[in-house]
């Protein structure tokens, strides 16, 4: 017995349902259909040739294929230009309000090194902004916050000193990285242990991290703040910490000394004398200068000499030390008046433009 086939039956235009003809049309009809998919794949071929085509000669646009074939190419009046690094997305904290706080000389300079990089700002007093913050510990403006990629980069390897990674991301240091602060978002703590002149509820308080062997530090002391002390009195309160720096062997001798005659009271005469005597101490060893200052400055001179021995306040100045370092403090002088921070031997008219402003607000 023979299988019976179903087959679709199309009018016989003669008359009837002739099998032969409807195979036959059916035939035809897959044909059309190869014939119609062969010109449209040809068309969409011949299309995508001419377009590339034109992309490479007119410079208008581009396609991977196009792309696959060269490392620059011109489009709307820019070089583009195929790197081999990731995309790498960085965060910029900053403050509108802020003039000091503008990333952009940063960023130019940045993209010099890291040329594949991508850059959100987002200020710090936004939500956002705050998170970012206290997510990552920010003491100051402008911040850069760089994604995981930077660590698939040919350059890591040389910057990676310069970060931090905190929560898949990287933290840049920007004072290791030359970064000046343009602001700072906490401020040096006070403590009862801090050596202060002037009132506690002063409403301008200048915090000084100094260095007594370091000349810029000597010419900020008798030119600005020896000087502000007498012009301003109890309108501010100054604040000494120690900031003793390797390239200079008595520095942390003088500071201990220093806190030896704060400990009696007579801090700010040793101070003025240490300054004004600076070039002959700094060529001496051992503490022996200082305890001859000591007795010329009418201290106690058994008790200083047991305090000085024994470094008593060693402690002290190593919590100083890394206290700048936690703002990225590595230069003296280095100063805030209230939340403004200056380095260097700053003119005195600055500093007291500054003050002024401070009491006015």
């Amino acid at each position: 017995m023979e299988e019976k086939k179903e087959i679709e039956t199309i009018e016989n235009p003669m008359g009837g349902k002739d099998p032969a003809f409807t195979e036959a049309s059916a035939d035809k009809k897959k044909i059309k259909n190869l014939i119609s998919i062969v010109i449209l794949l040809a068309g969409l071929f011949i299309g995508s040739v001419f377009v590339d085509v034109v992309q490479m000669t007119k410079g208008g646009g581009y396609s991977q294929k196009a792309l696959n074939k060269t490392d620059v190419f011109e489009s709307n009046g820019k070089t583009w230009v195929a790197f081999t690094d990731p995309l790498i997305k960085i965060q910029v904290l900053t403050d509108e309000k802020c003039e000091q706080c503008k990333p952009d000389d940063v960023l130019v300079s940045l993209r010099r090194v890291m040329p594949t990089i991508s850059v959100s700002k987002v200020d710090s007093n936004s939500d956002e902004g705050k998170k970012i913050i206290s997510d990552f510990s920010v003491k100051s403006l402008p911040a850069f916050i760089f994604s995981e990629e930077l660590e698939k980069s040919s350059f890591f390897s040389q910057v990676q000193p310069l970060f931090e990674k905190k929560e898949n991301k990287y933290v840049m240091n920007t004072a290791e990285a030359g970064i000046k602060a343009g602001k700072f978002i906490e401020l040096p703590q006070i403590s009862d242990s801090d050596i202060k002149i002037g009132p506690a509820d002063a409403k301008v308080r200048i915090t000084e991290f100094s260095d007594f062997q370091c000349p810029y530090c000597k010419k900020l002391h008798e030119d600005v703040i020896s000087k502000m002390l007498k012009d301003y009195g109890d309108k501010v309160l100054f604040v000494y910490k120690h900031l003793p720096l390797a390239i200079h062997p008595q520095a942390e001798n003088a500071a201990l000394a220093s806190e030896c005659a704060n400990e009696q009271g007579k801090f700010n005469n040793y101070m003025d004398k240490l300054f004004a005597s600076q070039t002959e101490w700094g060529k001496t060893t051992g503490t022996q200068s200082f305890k001859n200052y000591a007795a010329q400055s009418g201290l106690n001179q058994a008790q200083f000499n047991s305090c000085l021995d024994s470094k008593k306040y060693q402690s002290k100045i190593d919590e100083n030390k890394k206290e700048a370092g936690n703002f990225g403090i590595t230069g003296t002088p280095s100063f805030f008046i209230n939340d403004t921070f200056e380095n260097g031997a700053v003119p005195y008219d600055d500093v007291k433009k500054i003050i002024d402003q401070e009491l006015q607000k």
